[in-house]
């Protein structure tokens, strides 16, 4: 195959560079969003003479599937699925056939919140380095917790569905604003001060609880800090969840206790981490009907439409899409090619877990 070549294996496409360089080391994503193609192929040119690289153009969590295609890989580009431990286990050759089946050394995730998608520990007992991408969505994200609020008090999709069925008169009550109400973000990193700084060009008076950021950071985004998170919650009329996934530190940080502290009508807004929440706390409090709630991330992903989260009324659900912008993607990678340019030269960028 030519360098910078396209081939079809059955009905995949494959990009592959260098083929003939076998005395390169192998970097191979083995599934990709499609949004993503173009993105992360702009940025294949910075591994030349580096690596070699292959990526299959269709999205597969198929586990088997995935394996094959890491057979001969050095280094995994993941992104939109779930690494098993037992496919964690064939890829990195500490399965039933060993290095036989897969020697990955180094995963690079596409994406900040690698906890819930790869099993650290693992990873770090099989010697293999773990890194992700940081920043990268920020707007992004903060973005997309707007649009989740705005449909919530405004209601534009339903009142598109009205118009194009004919029915001009809107029965569903009249909207909400912004200007004026009070914003409680939890966790104050990158997102939540990016959601600070919108928030107040809206008008809206904002506080914050975060326990690991200096307290300059809350002047510089117009937040004001609040030590205890229940009276941010019981003192807001929107509460937007900014915390990132860290087993031992924010996992299931916020409880059932803290979700009984918001008031009826105050709107609740999670793009973060669903597992920053207790389990089961956010359903049982949602299921009494009186919190509208804009939501982007879930215990069980894909969100299957026979989850009990499904059938609560008055709450807009996304499919872990708030991350998935133009400017995101293009940052996106930028960063998972230098994590593989680091590793590779025997440096360090983004690294989760060391090998």
């Amino acid at each position: 195959m030519t360098p910078d070549a396209r081939s079809v294996a059955g009905m995949t496409q494959v990009y592959e560079t260098q083929a003939d360089r076998t005395d390169l080391p192998l970097v191979v994503m083995p599934s990709v969003l499609d949004s993503m193609v173009e993105p992360i192929r702009s940025q294949f040119p910075q591994l030349h003479d580096i690596a070699r690289v292959r990526m299959f153009e269709e999205f597969t969590d198929d586990e088997d599937v995935i394996a094959s295609r890491l057979h001969d890989a050095d280094v995994l580009l993941v992104g939109g699925y779930h690494i098993s431990d037992d496919l964690l286990r064939r890829i990195t050759g500490h399965g039933p056939k060993g290095a036989e089946e897969g020697h990955v050394r180094c995963i690079v995730f596409c994406g900040t919140g690698v906890a819930s998608y790869v099993d650290l520990e693992l990873a770090r007992e099989f010697g293999v380095r773990v890194c992700n991408a940081e920043h990268y969505g920020d707007h992004a994200v903060a973005e997309h917790a707007f649009a989740l609020m705005f449909e919530l008090i405004r209601h534009v999709g339903e009142l598109d569905a009205d118009v194009k069925a004919g029915n001009w008169a809107w029965k569903g009550g009249d909207g909400l604003q912004l200007a004026g109400r009070r914003l409680g973000i939890i966790g104050l990193g990158g997102i939540g001060s990016t959601v600070a700084s919108i928030a107040k060009a809206f008008g809206m008076e904002v506080s914050a609880w975060s326990s690991h950021v200096p307290e300059e950071l809350f002047d510089r985004c117009g937040a004001r800090p609040v030590a205890d998170m229940n009276e941010l919650i019981e003192s807001s009329d929107v509460v937007s969840v900014h915390l990132p996934l860290i087993d031992g530190a924010t996992r299931g940080i916020i409880t059932a206790e803290n979700l009984d502290h918001l008031r009826p009508g105050t709107l609740f807004i999670n793009t973060a981490r669903s597992e920053v929440i207790e389990s089961g706390a956010l359903l049982a409090r949602l299921q009494r009907g009186d919190i509208p709630a804009g939501l982007d991330v879930f215990d069980h992903e894909p969100l299957k439409s026979s989850d009990a989260i499904c059938q609560v009324p008055g709450i807009v659900l996304t499919p872990h899409v708030g991350w998935r912008t133009d400017g995101a993607f293009k940052e996106l990678t930028r960063q998972m090619v230098e994590c593989v340019r680091a590793f590779l030269a025997g440096g360090e960028y983004n690294v989760v877990v060391h090998e």
